[in-house]
């Protein structure tokens, strides 16, 4: 029993083999899965998987890369699509330092924005964080996101940046760094993650884990994650993916 918290099934990558990908991981034992809408163009096509499958949900925001494009009719329009039954959560929302394509005071806006929305909609948010720790627990804890938690997806800070989001309700999601050899810093934060606050993704098509890196990367791949996560845990795959999918039911309210 696995879930996926965090893939694009609905990405160009998959229009080839879309529902083959999908029978793959069910047939590899995920039961269910989140697909992130994050900017104008996924937005659709992610409720449209979530429509079509009864184990896919959805969470609808605006990334940061793309927070330049952002309009004000476009937080109404998310708001809106909260109400939606299938969709479980805002985001990914956060900040992206790696890729130069929206100004950081941009990001910062868009972010603060959509956490207001999330603490009046009481809904959960997931966060994407690409070199910005420092400024992103800073806004976390200014805009007060402790009130509605979320999920730190992908998670690839310290310890110590761990601890403070644990602090304000959030959980941690790690996916396929995990399963890398030269990936110190992950696996030893994982082993400190309490387990009830422990998620797991993989953020298909991208990150896939070893030792199909490099290549496409899919929701049938969570296995290796959670694999890799039971051994530093010391459980069995079993024990991992029971505990990580009731973390995920609870923290989505599914």
């Amino acid at each position: 029993m696995l879930f996926d918290t965090h893939t694009h099934l609905d990405a160009p990558e998959f229009d080839g083999d879309r529902e083959e990908v999908i029978q793959r991981a069910v047939d590899a034992g995920v039961t269910r899965m989140i697909n992130i809408g994050f900017n104008r163009e996924t937005i659709p096509t992610t409720l449209k998987l979530a429509e079509t499958h009864d184990f896919i949900y959805a969470a609808v925001g605006w990334h940061p890369v793309d927070a330049i494009t952002m309009q004000d009719g476009d937080l109404d329009w998310i708001a809106s699509l909260c109400g939606h039954e299938k969709v479980v959560a805002i985001g990914e929302i956060g900040l992206d330092y790696h890729w130069d394509t929206s100004p950081k005071e941009v990001q910062h806006q868009v972010l603060r924005r959509q956490i207001g929305l999330a603490r009046e909609l009481n809904m959960p948010i997931v966060i994407h964080n690409r070199d910005a720790h420092e400024d992103i627990v800073k806004i976390l804890k200014e805009e007060k996101a402790s009130e509605v938690g979320g999920v730190m997806h992908s998670f690839s800070g310290s310890w110590e940046t761990a601890k403070l989001c644990l602090h304000m309700g959030f959980h941690i999601s790690f996916g396929g760094p995990i399963t890398f050899k030269n990936a110190k810093q992950p696996k030893e934060v994982l082993a400190q993650v309490p387990m009830d606050r422990l998620l797991i993704e993989t953020d298909s098509p991208y990150l896939t884990p070893h030792p199909f890196r490099g290549k496409r990367n899919e929701s049938a791949h969570v296995r290796l994650v959670a694999e890799q996560a039971a051994q530093i845990k010391g459980l069995s795959l079993e024990e991992l993916g029971s505990i990580t999918t009731q973390n995920a039911l609870e923290r989505f309210g599914i």
